[in-house]
């Protein structure tokens, strides 16, 4: 199939890309302008790749031409400062996915796979696991939005029939995230302690995430762009919690060095314990993450290794 991935340059659209290829796929990418695309570096060769502004009708339409899959991973804001600009929130990620569909269902394109927020559009969790029936009430711009696009998804299905997948994901890590960026704790941390820099955690560490590792995210994408899946939602993490004091437990244990860590007070906003229900993924798309964190946490350091070589 010809497939389209928006923001296929990232950590995650790269990784996607990759498989995509393998699998005997036809792969366009669509990123910024002046993005790096070294995540791409062995692709490039096999893809077409165009830049462009997502918020442009003219450039989203060149992007879709010809286009049977498309995998939108685009977001411009995350969300921890998502609620300091929700106007341009709305503005860039809500209308230009609203144009995308509007091309999109114009110009023949089969199926649209997005990639919300298992962590932030359920909001504070009601039971553990949260499953894809918990309320939505997310607490941030940035969950709103996903929550919104996803809504439009329905819509835009309801009405024109265009046919679509949510994976609803928890909190990726691996090779190629970026381990002096805002996002990612597993990958900074691993990071951190390879270089004996101090490690902030507010509180006492026992706040429990749902990490899981690429690889496994990645296969979930794969799922639905071989299958049709007889739901519309999937939560795709680990099934699991994992506090920050187990993940520098493990991660001492995998690089043999000491964690310089500053415990600070609390914050009102950190839910203690957020994981999801995956058994939906594996029920209807058979599908279930391989990588333990302790073999995640070796591959990612395995490559950081390198990386701090260059």
């Amino acid at each position: 199939m010809n497939c389209l991935v928006l923001g296929g340059a990232g950590f995650i659209g790269s990784h996607i890309v990759d498989t995509l290829l393998v699998l005997g796929h036809k792969v366009r990418v669509f990123d910024r302008p002046r993005i790096d695309t070294g995540n791409l570096s062995e692709a490039m060769a096999h893809i077409e790749f165009i830049s462009g502004d997502f918020t442009n009708t003219v450039d989203i339409t060149n992007a879709l031409e010809g286009i049977d899959i498309v995998i939108h991973l685009v977001s411009t804001t995350i969300p921890t400062s998502s609620n300091e600009a929700p106007v341009y929130d709305v503005e860039t990620n809500i209308a230009g996915t609203v144009r995308l569909l509007e091309l999109a269902k114009d110009m023949g394109v089969r199926k649209i796979i997005f990639a919300s927020s298992g962590g932030t559009v359920y909001g504070e969790p009601l039971s553990l696991p949260i499953p894809e029936t918990h309320p939505n009430n997310p607490t941030c711009s940035y969950g709103i939005t996903k929550l919104a696009i996803e809504k439009y998804l329905y819509l835009f299905h309801h009405l024109h029939g265009l046919d679509y997948s949510i994976l609803r994901i928890s909190n990726p890590y691996g090779e190629r995230q970026n381990p002096n960026g805002g996002l990612g704790a597993v990958t900074v941390f691993i990071w951190k302690v390879m270089h004996g820099e101090p490690i902030t955690i507010w509180g006492n560490g026992e706040v429990a995430r749902d990490y899981f590792y690429i690889s496994d995210l990645t296969d979930g994408f794969v799922k639905l762009v071989e299958n049709q899946s007889p739901s519309k939602i999937y939560n795709i993490g680990s099934g699991t919690a994992s506090s920050l004091n187990e993940i520098l437990y493990v991660i001492q244990a995998v690089t043999g060095k000491k964690a310089m860590v500053n415990y600070t007070p609390a914050r009102a906003l950190d839910v203690p314990v957020n994981y999801l229900d995956i058994s939906r993924a594996k029920r209807e798309l058979v599908w279930a993450p391989s990588i333990t964190l302790e073999q995640g946490i070796e591959k990612t350091y395995s490559w950081l290794q390198g990386l701090s070589r260059l």
